[in-house]
């Protein structure tokens, strides 16, 4: 992590626009702290990955919080490329001062170059092969697939420094662990599925009870505090039962993540803009 830090703010000096990647299920928990701090006074592109997961009216509200902050800011989808055709156009936008500086001192534009900075497992290595549309950068569906840094060609617009995700050493904020964990942003070995589909399943329960009951075909007291019964429902409809009859917590915990993870239940964002705007 401090490695990576490092590296970082090395390069930057070398850097024009700084693209920011971050989940747009949780895009303020899915930031880095430190980004704002490394990423200075550079131009700043904020991309919403996943937007094709997120709730789209959330996903809207999020737009303009960020704007508001002066990022140039595009919902995209890395896995099927919608959205990515705006990336090289919004950095230009993004770079006007910079070819204004070019023009005047005679020069002839070179390639932007850009460095894509996000948390482990929010897409950044999916990202780069679509912009390029090949397999330059290793891809995985778990955390901390990059390991090194790389620069690549996207055509002749722009330069891409592809960093590894750096993830914050501690969560400040409880609650912050909890999104990321849902999302699959932890490794999953370092989780209790059991705790994390817990607050999951607590959350689409308060904010999204119609996608609970048309995927599972149950209903959700509001003023119900123990989500034990909820979990009993969704096993049994599902299956997830032990000998003797008994719900298998474990195997619904899994199914709730993996359901959550994969949209199956539904277009869910795991927090709201209005509380960032408190």
């Amino acid at each position: 992590m401090a490695k990576a830090r490092r590296e970082i703010k090395e390069k930057l000096k070398l850097i024009d626009v700084v693209i920011e990647l971050v989940d747009a299920r949780l895009p303020q928990s899915s930031r880095n702290p430190l980004i704002d701090e490394l990423a200075q006074q550079k131009p700043r592109l904020m991309l919403l990955n996943k937007a094709d997961l997120a709730d789209p009216a959330e996903t809207e509200r999020w737009r303009a919080f960020f704007k508001r902050t002066g990022a140039e800011v595009l919902a995209i989808n890395a896995q099927t490329g919608a959205g990515v055709k705006n990336i090289a156009p919004a950095c230009k936008t993004l770079a006007s001062a910079l070819y204004q500086k070019w023009e005047q001192k005679g020069m002839k534009p070179r390639p932007l170059r850009a460095i894509i900075l996000g948390i482990p497992n929010v897409g950044k290595s999916t990202l780069i092969n679509r912009l390029v549309n090949k397999r330059q950068a290793k891809v995985g569906d778990r955390p901390g697939v990059t390991k090194q840094q790389q620069w690549i060609k996207v055509k002749q617009e722009l330069e891409l420094l592809d960093t590894p995700g750096i993830l914050w050493p501690k969560f400040d904020d409880q609650e912050v662990g909890l999104r990321l964990a849902a999302t699959g942003a932890i490794k999953d070995e370092l989780l209790d599925y059991g705790d994390v589909a817990a607050y999951a399943l607590r959350y689409l329960a308060a904010e999204y009870p119609d996608l609970l009951e048309a995927r599972y075909g149950i209903e959700r007291n509001s003023e119900e505090d123990d989500i034990v019964p909820l979990f009993e429902a969704i096993g049994k409809k599902r299956g997830c039962i032990v000998r003797g009859g008994l719900v298998d917590f474990d195997k619904t915990a899994e199914l709730i993540l993996r359901e959550l993870r994969s949209g199956t239940i539904g277009k869910v964002t795991l927090e709201k803009a209005e509380h960032e705007a408190l």
